[in-house]
């Protein structure tokens, strides 16, 4: 296995603390600073950034500090809004294409979920809903809508977690897959489309409502 570069080592670390909100919408990247975080000079660095740039996770300007990407309003729905029609989609198809040890294992996932929620825990609840959302990607079975599906879910990643900060997110988040799950279990396309279509816009709806996260 060929040993992954420094700057595509920066860039995973960059991109991990950037989709745990670790690093918030509209921090600066000091690359002096992330060079010493890194213990390299700063040529890796700034390929780093421009390989976060061209991901949508980090805006770069010339002659300015880059960014971690910010998008404003109207473009953050706009995202959403594709979001929501990439994830009906996978989900139409996961009905359909599903095998029933894929579908089995959703409704287990669904099932632990419950726990997650009467607890409280939003960390826990965050890492099983990137779970949920990447076995359906899987079960569609269409490797290309998968990867921009995956890619998309990736430059909003900060933005989805905020909503679990609203009160009765959690419940109301599970109880919304539960209707996706449903579809699913029953080979129902156009009912699983439109339940995950309505759930990433009330995602939406809730991440404009609260504001980006600062």
């Amino acid at each position: 296995m060929l040993k992954r570069t420094s700057a595509d080592e920066i860039r995973r670390g960059l991109a991990d603390r950037i989709i745990s909100g670790d690093l918030p919408p509209g921090t600066p990247l000091d690359e002096t600073q992330i060079a010493s975080d890194f213990a390299v000079s700063r040529t890796p660095v700034r390929e780093a950034l421009r390989l976060l740039a061209a991901s949508g996770l980090v805006d770069q300007r010339p002659h300015a500090k880059a960014l971690v990407a910010k998008p404003d309003e109207v473009e953050l729905a706009g995202m959403f809004q594709v979001m929501a029609y990439l994830e009906a989609l996978c989900a139409g198809l996961a009905a359909e294409a599903m095998t029933i040890t894929e579908r089995d294992a959703l409704d287990a996932l669904h099932g632990e979920m419950a726990a997650i929620v009467r607890g409280g825990d939003t960390a826990r609840y965050a890492e099983a809903n990137d779970l949920f959302h990447t076995r359906i990607y899987d079960g569609a079975h269409n490797g290309y809508l998968s990867e921009i599906t995956r890619s998309t879910r990736q430059r909003l990643q900060p933005f989805r977690l905020a909503q679990f900060g609203a009160l009765g997110r959690l419940a109301k988040s599970h109880a919304e897959h539960g209707l996706i799950v449903e579809a699913i279990l029953r080979g129902d396309r156009a009912e699983a489309e439109g339940m995950m279509r309505s759930h990433i816009v009330i995602v939406g709806d809730e991440v404009q409502r609260l504001g980006h996260p600062s």
